[in-house]
């Protein structure tokens, strides 16, 4: 076994079904975010408003590389790590990355809301859909398994990781 990586774009069920996923194999949860804010000592929303999101990306960048260094475990990162090409080659690297599909309108939804997110801030709706267009790409190249999270509640989407994780060849 090696780390199991949850991408997405927010409100895919990252954290959620990540639980579950550790769980069902008897591995950690991390969050990354949570890791973040640990690091940092002070909420994400905080880094963005004070630092900006070069800043937080560095930093997760390097809470990222510090997962090498960690027993296997399942880790929920956040909607923005793929944006950097070293964090995707790390996340191949370290472990299998697990991209759970959302649409834009589904992942607002289920967040409550742009006012939460530093990225979606005064745009909703249509931030959030630009915002999951501009990513889409690097989430699947990401991918070694994608799973569609749309209509399907925590426990659903963590039974089909788990099935994509036993038929995928062992490295």
């Amino acid at each position: 076994m090696s780390h199991v990586f949850l991408v997405g774009f927010m409100g895919a069920g990252k954290s959620t079904v990540g639980k579950l996923v550790a769980s069902d194999l008897g591995l950690p949860f991390v969050d990354l975010d949570e890791r973040i804010e640990a690091a940092e000592g002070r909420p994400v929303a905080e880094i963005f408003a004070g630092e900006g999101e070069p800043y937080f990306r560095a930093v997760e960048s390097r809470v990222l590389r510090d997962l090498a260094e960690e027993p296997d475990s399942v880790v929920a990162c956040g909607g923005g790590v793929i944006l950097d090409d070293a964090n995707r080659a790390m996340l191949k690297r370290l472990g299998t990355v697990v991209y759970l599909e959302v649409t834009a309108g589904e992942a607002l939804a289920r967040v409550g809301g742009a006012d939460t997110r530093p990225l979606l801030a005064g745009g909703g709706g249509a931030m959030a859909a630009s915002l999951l267009r501009a990513r889409e790409a690097l989430y699947r190249a990401a991918a070694d398994v994608t799973v569609d999270t749309v209509g399907r509640d925590a426990r659903s989407v963590a039974d089909r990781v788990m099935q994509s994780l036993r038929e995928r060849p062992s490295a």
